[in-house]
């Protein structure tokens, strides 16, 4: 199958330090990808490399066969990428309406809501509530619909678990299992691996900014070299679940 994304050699980072360093790997068309690592491993960075929000890089990123190197965030969008981030993902003093109808490049704004309320139906209630009110699942949902708005190919994802209770992850990962159907392939970076890897078609694992490990996603929950890597991190999620 023909990849969507495709990134090759890349490299980049802030000041004169690298923290990208020879970065290879695809993403096909409706297929969720997770990319994992330690603390300090590139993933964050490697999401902004994509949707032009690191200020240095060398490489190649190519999405549909456009180079993305050099392209705006705007410019990602309107070429098919939706941005999922972990932090400041929704206008908290906006409702939920209005994150939505904000939203530039999307077409039909009106059966589009109408689309993703039907889709994310905890928001439908809500459309008049503002955003910073939301609990944090139903914020996530919000963030999920506005950056599906303008109909994207691809959505990157940063940390979707990160701030949620132990109670909303699992809820999260259903939803983002579910996000294929939609038509929209996915890249997840997320902490939480064996999770990820669970709702993924295939996975890397990031260290020092490469790619140390990358196979489908089965192989790698079951590969004791990954388990290993991650052994600590599996003792974190079974913390966090308990």
């Amino acid at each position: 199958m023909t990849a969507l994304l495709e990134i090759s050699d890349l490299h980049g980072g802030y000041g004169d330090s690298d923290i990208l360093n020879g970065i290879d790997l695809e993403v096909r068309p409706a297929e969720i990808v997770t990319v994992a690592g330690t603390n300090g491993a590139g993933k964050s960075t490697l999401a902004k490399a994509i949707v032009g929000l690191l200020p240095r890089l060398r490489g190649r990123i190519a999405f549909r066969g456009a180079d993305l190197v050099g392209r705006r965030t705007e410019a990602c969008v309107q070429l098919g990428i939706g941005f999922v981030p972990q932090v400041a993902n929704v206008f908290p003093s906006l409702t939920v309406a209005e994150n939505l109808q904000v939203v530039s490049g999307a077409r039909d704004r009106k059966a589009r809501m109408a689309e993703l309320l039907a889709t994310f139906p905890a928001l439908a209630p809500r459309l008049g509530q503002r955003a910073g009110s939301l609990s944090g699942g139903e914020r996530q949902q919000l963030a999920v619909a506005r950056a599906l708005m303008p109909r994207p190919a691809l959505l990157i994802m940063d940390e979707p678990t990160a701030a949620l209770s132990p109670a909303r992850v699992s809820a999260a990962f259903e939803l983002i299992r579910d996000l294929p159907r939609l038509g929209v392939a996915v890249l997840l970076v997320e902490q939480r691996a064996r999770q990820a890897l669970a709702i993924s078609d295939r996975g890397c694992i990031l260290d020092g900014g490469k790619v140390v490990m990358a196979s489908e996603a089965a192989t790698l929950l079951t590969d004791g070299r990954a388990a290993e890597l991650y052994l600590g991190q599996a003792r974190q999620e079974a913390a966090a679940a308990s």
